[in-house]
């Protein structure tokens, strides 16, 4: 009878997790305010470029090649314009190739505003999901139907993927599951750096999106192959925050380590979601003080993870 109280409780976590996503999708998808879309462009190293707004959506890299720009994700709708501006503050170049690090309108809400020229660029489970017949608002499938079908990505990946060469070489990483089923990692060897999108947004409890395909349970495993995996990065382009390092990137993932091991030890105490997150923020917040870490979202996730993990019986060691 406990557990299937804890089942209901995780499930009204999910479904308030929901209601929050479509929301903040829609605050999003307005683009902040009424008026002029106004963002920022800043140099990250040498030819690479982040461009930046928080109502704007995710941030988006713009890396200056020999033959053309290359963008990393395309921010909310309506956006698409004012990264061109921003882009013709420090180049001439046309922008000639788009990589979306997952379907979610923040990150892809502009990609019918550029040429049909562009060659959009994804993970396969992100093409996948901007290619459903149907999905929630912030998952953006909506947008490429009909005519806009070939603003979806053509050119795909499963686990790793090079373009270009030498100083315009760019690698792209899938390592599995975490805030959608297709994030990618999008890495400039040459200068070091590192574009982690949502599956690294900021210094906080994650938003993971389970109708997308994002796994809480599998999150923690999935930052920790990035870590093991990618070699010789120093600066790091976070989905929605300024700038990081390479050390920020191995905290979070003990932070989401620690975080799903709370909840396995909660669960094996016969704790509810409510009392597992209230201890959490407690002692959490006391080990990461630059961290987010709010009750309500730290419940949500919980919820996730009870739900998930009863599901599959699977506890992580």
């Amino acid at each position: 009878m406990r557990r299937r109280k804890e089942i209901v409780s995780a499930l009204c976590a999910i479904i308030a997790g929901g209601t929050l996503a479509v929301a903040v999708a829609g605050f999003q998808g307005r683009g902040g305010q009424e008026g002029p879309k106004v963002a920022r462009i800043e140099k990250v190293k040498d030819n690479l470029y982040y461009i930046f707004e928080p109502a704007s959506g995710g941030n988006t890299a713009a890396f200056v090649t020999d033959s053309g720009v290359v963008l990393v994700d395309a921010k909310n709708p309506g956006w698409g314009q004012e990264i061109l501006r921003q882009l013709h503050t420090v180049t001439d170049k046309p922008v000639t190739t788009i990589i979306n690090t997952h379907t979610h309108r923040d990150h892809t809400g502009s990609n019918t505003e550029f040429p049909a020229t562009v060659e959009f660029v994804a993970q396969e489970n992100t093409r996948n999901n901007m290619a459903k017949e149907t999905c929630t608002a912030l998952g953006n499938c909506q947008s490429f139907k009909g005519e806009n079908a070939k603003y979806l990505p053509k050119k795909t990946f499963k686990d790793k993927m090079t373009m270009g060469s030498g100083k315009d070489r760019i690698d792209l990483y899938y390592f599995g599951p975490g805030h959608t089923n297709g994030d990618a990692i999008i890495v400039f060897p040459m200068l070091r750096v590192a574009h982690f999108a949502d599956l690294f947004a900021r210094k906080a409890v994650p938003n993971v999106m389970p109708f997308d395909g994002g796994s809480a349970v599998s999150l923690p495993q999935t930052l920790a192959k990035a870590v093991a995996g990618i070699k010789d990065v120093d600066t790091v382009i976070t989905g929605h925050s300024t700038l990081m390092t390479w050390k920020d990137v191995e905290e979070f993932a003990g932070f989401q380590r620690e975080f799903l091991m709370s909840v396995q030890e909660a669960m094996k105490a016969n704790k509810n979601a409510d009392e597992a997150a209230a201890a959490m923020v407690k002692t959490l917040t006391v080990r990461y003080k630059d961290y987010t870490i709010a009750e309500p979202k730290t419940k949500e996730n919980v919820g996730l993870i009870y739900d998930e993990l009863h599901r599959t019986g699977h506890y992580v060691q």
